[in-house]
This record gives C-alpha cells, structure tokens and sequence, in this order.
C-alpha cells in the first residue's frame, strides 16, 4: 500500500513539473488597478479575477486594488463579493499600459448570483446550474452560532442533526430521510473524508475554517462516486486573497433553568489570510480550540452529552507560478477527545460506563490547475487522510474494551474541463483509497480478591483483530452540458469498479463494477422562474461503515454492527423535479422553492439484532431487504428581504421513508425519521451597529427502538432472538434561540459583541433511559437543553 501512495505522488509531482516547464509563458507586464463601491460606499473584500488564467486580488478597506503581471491581450475581469451581483467587464490589455476599472456592485440579497462548484464540479452561477445547490454561508453559521459545522446543516432544506448516542454523543447528519452513510461528504471537492473519520464526522471540524458549504441533494454518484444517494456535502476552505484576521472567543452554559447541572462550554477561534505584495502567493491560516464538559440531563450520574476537548489547526498555501498555472497545498488536523458515561476523574476500566474516542486525524491535499486556452482548465490533484483512533467501549469496569484504530484513505486523479461557448464538458478519473485496522487491545489478565487486591494472574490477553481491510475504487466520470435556447440539459455518467479486501476474515471479500447515469434538465421558464427536473442513480458498496464502528455501551449489554457475509451492494434511483421563483416586488426580495424527490433503493441495506446471550452481546447484522425501501417528500424553502435591512429564511420538509417488507422490531418504517421538520432564521439590522437574529428549528414526531428495561404499560413489547424491545412515538420540538450582536471599537480596534440563548424554552427529551443498565440509543430531538451563550469577535472586516 505504501509502494502505491509513494509511486503515485511521484507521477503526480512529474506530471506537475512537465507541465509547468513544458510551456512556461513569458513575464506579462501590464496592471490593472481601480476601485469597488457599493452604494457610494467602498466595498472592501471583494475579489477581482482574470477568466482562464489564475490571476486575482482582493480590495483593501477602501475599496481600492491593484493587479499587475498581466499579460497582453483580451480578457474578462470578474469582480465579485459575497451577497453581491457578480459584474464582468472585458478589457484589452497592452504591454506597459495600466488599466483603470472602478466598478459598483449592487446587492444580491438571495444569493442567485453566487458561484458555486458542486452541482457539476465546475464554477458556474446557482441559477445555471441544473441542480439546485443550496449554499451554507459564514453569517448563517455566526447567527445560528454554530460551534461546529454540523450544527449549522440544520438550516438546509431536507438536512437534519440527530444525536445518536447519550455516552459519546456521536452525530450523524440525515438527508431527504436517509442516514448520514447515504451522504457523501467532499472536502474542497475530493472524496477524501473516510469512513472511519465519518464516525462523529461533520462535529469534528469548526464552523470558523469554512469559507461556504454546498449541499446538493439527490443521487450524485454519476459525479461523486460510492455512497453519494442522498446528496453531497461540499466543505469549501477559504482561499486567502487579502490580508485580514479575525479571532474570537466564546462561553456557554448549557442546562441552564433544568433540572441538570449547568454544563460550560468554551472556544476560541482564530483565521488569518497573508498574500504577498505580487499577489502570487497567498496563505490562510485557522485554529480552533473547545473545551465542554458533560451534560447530566436526569441527574444519574451519567452524562446525556459527552465531554470534548478540541484542538484543530490548518491552512491553505497557493502559489502562481505564472497566470496560467497554480500549485494549492492544503493542511488540516484535528485533534480532539470526548468521553462520555460516568466516572470523568478515573481510568476508563475504573467507570461504570465509558465511552471515549481520541482522534487524530490529519488532511493534506495538493491541486495542480493549469488554464488552457480561452474556456479549458486541467486539474490533476491528489489528497490523503489518516486517521489515529484511541477508543474505549466499555462498562463494569473492563479491561478488555480499549480499541485502536487506524485509517488510511487517498485520492488522486485528475479533471479536465472545457467551454464551448455556453456549452462545457467535464470528465476525468480518479482512484480512492481506504484502508482501515480496527483491534481490540491486549491486556493482563489480573485476579482479584475480595477486598480488591491483586493475587494472582491469568497471563495476557493479545490483540483482537476486529477489522482489517481496504478498498479501491477506481472511478471514470463524464459530464455534457449543452443548451437548447432557453433549456440546459446536462448529461453525466460514472464507471466504478470497486474492489474490497478482507485481510483478516477472507469472507468480506467483495468486488464489483458499478455504472451511474444522471440526467438534469433546467429550464429557465421565465426571467424570474426556473423549472427543473432530474433523474440518477447511485450506489453503496458492501463494505465496513462508519457507524459500525461506534459501539454502544451499558452496564447490561453491548452493541456492535456487522455486515451479512452474502451483503449485495445497495443501488438507487432517484427521481427530483422543483420550482424555483425569484423575483424582487416592490421593496421586496422574494425566493420560493418547493423540491419533489422520490428514491427507490433496491437491495436496500437493513439491520436486524441479534442477541448472544454467552457474550451479552447485541449484533446488528447489517442484510438487503428483499423488497428494497422507498423515500419520498417534498423540500420548501423560502427567501425573504424587504429591503438590506431584514432577511428572513425557511425551510420545511414533508416526507416518507419505509422499507418494503417490516424490519428491526417490526416496522416498516425507518426509524428515527420524523415526516416532517424545518427551521427558520431571521437577520434583523436594528441599527448599523446593532443587529437582532432569531433562529429556530423543528421536529416532528417519529418513531425510535427502545431497548432499556423501564418499559411503560403502554409499551408493546417484542421479543425477538432473546431481546425485548419496544417502539414508541416521540413528540414534536420547537427549539427557538435569539442573539444580539453589536459592532464597536476599542482603542482603534473593530470588534463585535454578542449574546444571546438557544432553546428557550427547552424543548428537549425529558424521558432519558438513567442509570448503567439504561439504553444509551435512547435519544432523540434538539442536541441540547436551554442554552445561554456571550463572546466577542475581533476582526478587520468590521465596519466596513
């Protein structure tokens, strides 16, 4: 495995060199300069690019930039900003001249014009693109004051957070009524978030390094690969093009008002961006760090939300090596712990129950783009993650449940795409890489007294193997994109052929070649409305997922997940169409969209327990439902602005999710899926300086497995393979939070102030499972109680 990283770095650097000296251009010479306004103000931020080459600056606090190094000849310079119309002018360059460009940009209050990448892994505007992308900002993250990224995806039509575990609070994030493993999760475009990262996944990376996240619902397999049936998260870093920091700290208290004990939070957060004087290196750099303690909710003595510790640090270094060419390194690493259960001040093996995780995850990427001609980009990239996983499952005080595991995935590739006219194609390969050791750590076996001493030994337990294997996937992808007047219709395939390797057991042995079709049809029906349609298929490969890996744990039993030996891929079809209108009336800015998605998931994967009663051990045999499951709904989501002073966003899902034949305790249904949820936010500038957000989600009623033993009398319980258990309906929640932020300077410096409190009216579980033997799966609604938060921001964009 190793000898396949190293050999194909190496190509890669050598195609990187070839291509860089092969065609080296000469020096340009020409500048550009000039100034960006908005309303008579200047617009400090705003990026002004050269099309097809890799050419940029930004606008200092006065509005003013300058670009130099040019070469001779036509160009189109795009200026752009976020929550501004984008505004293209084309310019002839000469040898020696300097070009004067002062433009005003008016407000693009909905976000139409914004450029996103993730639809047909090509930039183009939201409103060309065939599929709908919804775009989670930095502001919306602030307001909705998201520590983690996770919490955010809340405010995207058809995407939910759910806590799926009262000890270790591991978080998954459902979209269109499928589970997180449905969804594929792109850093910066590469599929190079792994399986074994996925485990508490999205939480572990701070909302403060993200420059927007792209979601795109539906099938996208045809573009994205294995997994991509729900849709694709797109986390896109920032790309440093002026100089500018921001650092900000926070507390919370959490519980306050309930019956638990107030839990604190704490973070810091720091970003800064550097380019140098030429504009041809840029570097952006961010840190993150939160310290939480455990929530008790029913005062048991065992935790409802775990305890993290966070420490996360990064940037993004570019380099132009001339206008048409450019390296990109990225760099990320996280580190964090959490635990939860009972017992924080003692070992592991000393509490009555312990769940506890150390990640070490580090994320490097390197991306060659070389512009060719007047409409062509070739990327070649490749990026790696490895993941170092300390863990401990375990309860009465066990020595036999610390675990380690180690990750490896890569990605390389490369992607060419080219214009012709209004037209483009998009193709490219691509191999991934996934290699994953999961043991059971040795340990000495003691013999005890009765008084707790130790007599005597049984000699040493060896490691466990748990898990080991890897996979390959080696993926071709094409996408076209013609017009027909006022019709876009784009067609995409994708061949996989993937292939799984039990090192360990032999018997997970899997391989297979999959091909994905998409289709995407927009039609721009009017100059304020745009109709589209959509179908695509997509596909999980049979292999080793990240929610197996999560182990819950009570004092009564243990679950673990594993995949029948007969396991089929699982394969989808997904049919979408949606109404999109956007029109200003009046003083008012109005968006309204209404998404029909419809998916049918033949050999659909389903799980059913089965108990070992030698062991005490609950297994989840992971099989293909014979008759496949269904998912279907309908996403709403609306934009409103009356004006630049209120903004006002929701969104409200409607949907269905059943298998075709009854499964875990008897249902149809998928459990821990509501019919129906949505959010709202509301951004209010009470005063220039002063601004007022009210931000809430809801939940609706949904059916989940309880498997404790405080069963109710109204309670049906089922027995199934020695294990009782029991579905019961949840009621609905409405978690509504408000915040205060005020702009201020303190000695010369521009700093933001805020406070404010989420789930006011603490809408949250009051039925939590308690004491050792409680049923840790037992969760459900908002992740956490009533809230109360401050902190301050300091930053150079204020007041500007």
């Amino acid at each position: 495995m190793k000898y396949s990283i190293t050999k194909a770095l190496i190509l890669l650097c050598l195609f990187i060199q070839a291509s860089v000296f092969a065609q080296a251009p000469p020096e340009p010479m020409c500048q550009l300069t000039g100034t960006i306004l908005s309303e008579g103000e200047p617009l400090p931020f705003a990026t002004v690019t050269l099309a097809n080459t890799t050419l940029g600056a930004a606008s200092d606090l006065n509005g003013q930039f300058e670009l130099g190094f040019i070469p001779e000849g036509e160009f189109t310079v795009k200026v752009q900003a976020i929550g501004y119309k984008p505004v293209e002018k084309i310019l002839v360059f000469k040898r020696g001249e300097k070009v004067v460009l002062d433009v005003s940009l008016e407000t693009d209050v909905l976000g139409l014009e914004q450029v996103v990448v993730t639809a047909d892994r090509n930039e183009q505007k939201r409103t060309t693109a065939s599929v709908i992308v919804n775009t989670l900002t930095p502001r919306l993250l602030e307001n909705t004051q998201s520590v983690s990224i996770a919490e955010g995806l809340n405010y995207i039509p058809g995407l939910r957070l759910e806590n799926n575990c009262q000890n270790c609070g591991f978080t998954q994030v459902r979209m269109n009524g499928m589970d997180g493993a449905h969804s594929q999760v792109l850093i910066n475009n590469r599929a190079i978030f792994s399986n074994l990262a996925g485990v508490y996944g999205l939480e572990l990376i701070p909302s403060s390094m993200i420059e927007r996240i792209e979601v795109v619902r539906g099938g996208g397999s045809a573009l994205y690969g294995s997994n991509a049936v729900a849709g694709t998260i797109n986390l896109i870093t920032r790309d440093p093009m002026n100089n500018s920091y921001d650092i900000s700290t926070q507390h919370s208290s959490i519980g306050v008002g309930t019956d638990g004990k107030v839990a604190s939070d704490y973070s810091l957060n720091m970003n800064t961006t550097i380019v140098s004087d030429d504009k041809k290196t840029g570097f952006a750099l961010f840190g993150f760090y939160r310290d939480k303690d455990p929530f008790d909710a029913n005062n048991d003595g065992y935790s409802e939300s775990s305890k993290i510790e966070n420490l996360t640090f990064g940037g993004r270094l570019y380099h132009r090596i001339d206008y048409r060419n450019k390296l990109t390194l990225d760099f990320i690493r996280v580190n964090e712990e959490r635990r939860g259960g009972n017992g924080f001040d003692k070992p592991h093996h000393e509490a009555d129950v312990s769940e506890a995780v150390d990640h070490k995850i580090t994320t490097t990427a390197l991306t060659y783009e070389r512009f060719i001609g007047t409409g062509s980009l070739l990327s070649v990239y490749g990026s790696a993650q490895n993941v170092d996983r300390a863990s401990y499952y375990g309860a009465n005080q066990s020595l036999a449940d610390y675990g380690q595991t180690d990750g490896l995935t890569f990605n390389v590739g490369t992607q060419f795409k080219s214009d012709f006219g209004k037209n483009s194609i998009v193709t490219g390969i691509e191999l991934v890489h996934d290699d994953m050791l999961d043991q059971k750590l040795g340990y000495l076996d003691l013999i005890y007294d009765d008084n707790g001493n130790v007599i005597g030994s049984n000699g040493h337990v060896p490691n466990t193997v748990i898990t080991d294997q890897n996979k390959n996937v080696y993926g071709v992808f094409a996408q076209y994109d013609r017009y027909f007047g006022p019709v876009k219709a784009s067609v995409g395939a994708r061949f996989d052929r993937y292939e799984i390797t039990d090192l360990d057991h032999k018997e997970g042995n899997n391989s297979g070649n999959v091909f994905s079709p998409r289709l995407n049809i927009l039609w721009d029906v009017a100059p304020s409305l745009q109709w589209r349609v959509s179908y695509s298929q997509g596909y999980r490969a049979p292999q080793v997922f990240d929610e197996d890996l999560h182990i819950e744990t009570s004092g009564s039993r243990k679950v673990v997940h594993a995949n029948a030996p007969d396991l089929k891929q699982e394969t989808s079809h997904s049919y979408m169409t949606s109404v999109d209108f956007n029109r200003k009336i009046g003083n008012w800015n109005l968006g309204l969209l209404a998404e029909g998605f419809y998916t049918h998931l033949n050999d659909a994967f389903a799980q059913n327990p089965e108990y070992d009663e030698s062991t005490g051990v609950t297994t989840y045999i992971r099989t293909n439902a014979d008759n496949g499951a269904t998912v279907k709904g309908v996403n709403f989501e609306a934009n409103a602005s009356p004006g630049n002073r209120i903004y006002l966003k929701a969104g409200y899902t409607i949907q269905s999710s059943v298998y075709g034949d009854a499964q875990e305790l008897g249902e149809k249904d998928f459990l821990r899926t509501p019919d129906d949820y949505g959010f709202l936010s509301l951004d209010y500038d009470v005063l220039p300086r002063l601004c007022l957000i009210a931000s809430a989600t809801y939940t609706g009623k949904m059916k989940v497995a309880y498997y404790g033993t405080e069963f109710r009398p109204d309670d049906i319980i089922i027995e199934e393979d020695g294990i009782q258990g029991t579905i019961r309906t949840t009621p609905t929640f409405f978690d509504l939070g408000f915040k205060a932020e005020y702009d201020l300077k303190v000695a010369g410096l521009p700093f933001k102030a805020f406070a404010g409190i989420k789930n006011i009216f603490n809408s949250f579980q009051d039925d939590f499972d308690s004491g050792m033997d409680r049923d840790p799966a037992y969760i459900y609604g908002p992740t956490n109680p009533r809230t109360v938060y401050f902190g301050i921001k300091l930053s150079n964009v204020f007041g500007h």
